[in-house]
């Protein structure tokens, strides 16, 4: 008799196995749901490219005379402040105009009181012609009545009325040359005088060249792409040295073209440069977006109406503000590569500025002290030749 077997069941093997298998397309369901909830709040919200750049102000300077160098007081990589002597021309040929205008502006300091003096001496000859006309009208007034008793002749009561018209000739003269004298130097003092105020010019124009052989900088920063040397004959314009500022510099960050549908002005930025890596970011806000790709302000701008044509992607430089807090505890370079990050969660800002901002961004006060000092050792020297005509 044959006893009959029974099946040995598998079901909980395959339960387990489902088990796992449910477990583990939960566990990237949930994943594949957080990384949708990650991209939805975040990711979603920002726009970044590593095509982004560290840029700031190149200063050049140059002089604004001609002459020879005779002193380079800096070099690369140097540290400058504002107002500080780079270079030094040589100051003879300046020095030698300086003195010519200043003997200049004496000589017409002087001549313009010697013309004043010449007014008055005019007024003192109008009143001596007004005196002697006086006199005679007073002579010719007793002679009348002498010609009736024929105490005097005829010809001598003619040429007392000769004396009369003599004397009207002569003040007529003399008040003409009173007004000319006077139409020199009526109406203002001796330091306003058109000449005196020419030869101030002239002097002003020769102090200041005379202090331009100091070739002073502009703003505080850096001294790079030095080119001037010792001896070297330089005319006005030509470009010495470079002074960057470091205080003040900002990120042109190249975005896509799809990607600045949500960049407005005002955004705040995170900046993350190779020289620091990961350990600092950068804070600051988008600024402006320029006014074209870069292709159309390249050298040579593409021509897509000629050949064949293939579109590519472009790109349009938006300008970061670095805040100078970071730029303090952490200076870069002009020409380092960065990765920026712009938070696009607000979207209250402008695409594009709507009003000219007033502001100036940069502003120095170094040359306009020139014109001060100029004008005030011109005036010094006025007051020095005015002598007693003040």
């Amino acid at each position: 008799m044959n006893a009959t077997t029974e099946p040995v069941p598998a079901a909980p093997a395959n339960g387990k196995r489902r088990k796992i298998m449910i477990l583990i397309a939960s566990v990237f369901l949930v994943l594949g749901l957080l990384w949708l909830l990650y991209w939805v709040l975040v990711l979603s919200k920002r726009e970044d490219t590593d095509d982004a750049y560290v840029n700031g102000n190149k200063i050049i300077l140059s002089s604004q005379v001609a002459g020879t160098v005779i002193a380079v007081l800096t070099d690369d990589t140097q540290p400058v402040r504002a107002g500080q002597v780079l270079v030094r021309l040589d100051p003879t040929d300046a020095a030698t105009a300086l003195s010519r205008a200043g003997n200049a502006l004496a000589q017409a300091v002087r001549e313009v009181r010697q013309q004043k003096s010449m007014a008055d001496n005019y007024d003192s000859v109008v009143a001596t012609r007004k005196l002697e006309l006086a006199r005679a009208a007073t002579d010719l007034q007793k002679r009348e009545p002498l010609l009736a008793d024929q105490a005097i002749s005829g010809e001598e009561l003619r040429h007392a009325k000769e004396a009369i018209e003599i004397g009207k000739a002569a003040l007529n003269q003399a008040v003409r040359q009173a007004a000319g004298a006077h139409a020199l130097v009526d109406g203002m003092p001796i330091a306003e005088n058109p000449a005196v105020l020419g030869a101030k010019d002239a002097y002003r124009d020769a102090w200041i060249a005379a202090q331009r052989n100091a070739i002073v900088a502009p703003v505080a920063g850096y001294v790079a792409e030095r080119g001037v040397q010792l001896g070297q004959r330089i005319t006005p314009g030509q470009p010495l040295l470079t002074v960057i500022p470091l205080s003040d510099l900002w990120v042109d960050a190249n975005f896509k073209e799809v990607q600045l549908r949500h960049l407005r002005l005002g955004q705040p930025a995170e900046i993350r440069s190779d020289l620091y890596g990961s350990s600092f970011i950068f804070h600051g806000e988008v600024e402006g977006m320029a006014a074209g790709t870069g292709a159309a302000f390249s050298l040579l701008p593409a021509q897509n109406a000629s050949g064949n044509w293939i579109k590519v992607t472009q790109r349009v430089p938006v300008r970061i503000h670095i805040s100078p807090e970071n730029l303090a505890k952490h200076p870069l370079r002009v020409g380092l590569s960065v990765t920026a990050t712009v938070d696009t969660s607000s979207q209250s800002g402008a695409v594009l500025a709507a009003e000219p901002d007033n502001r100036a961004p940069e502003t120095t006060a170094i040359y306009t002290q020139d014109l001060d000092k100029a004008n005030a050792q011109a005036d010094a020297l006025i007051l020095r030749n005015l002598g007693t005509d003040q």
